[in-house]
């Protein structure tokens, strides 16, 4: 892979974290769908992305959102929107694995585009 040059070679398709793991599953210029795993009673950070909106589609599990001041259950087949510039977080209060489709959309997808307000894993804001 490093010869012929593909991203392979840096850029794994699933990627771990302390919270859980995310697979890149699809990507098109202006569009990416992830696979998100969160381990029970993980969350991920309070944030807020600049250039792109998204679309969370709860597979299995349970996820506790936060949007803006609103604090959201969901379950299997229920899905949200998080607009461009929406403060969100996503939890897991549940005992099994919480496993959503992300659908993003817009300009950038970059994961660099994030804006961390708190963070448990001690991770900077950027």
């Amino acid at each position: 892979m490093r010869a012929q040059e593909r991203p392979e070679d840096q850029d794994h398709r699933v990627v771990y974290q302390p919270w859980g793991s995310f697979d890149s599953i699809e990507e098109g210029k202006r569009f990416k769908v992830k696979r998100i795993t969160v381990k029970p009673g993980a969350r991920l950070s309070v944030e807020m992305r600049h250039h792109r909106a998204e679309h969370w589609i709860v597979v299995s599990g349970t996820a506790r959102v936060t949007k803006g001041d609103e604090t959201i259950l969901l379950t299997e087949n229920e899905l949200i929107y998080m607009g461009v510039g929406e403060i969100h977080a996503l939890e897991n209060p549940g005992v099994i694995p919480l496993d959503i489709v992300e659908v993003q959309t817009g300009s950038y997808l970059g994961e660099n585009d994030v804006v961390r307000f708190e963070d448990i894993y001690g991770r900077n804001e950027s």
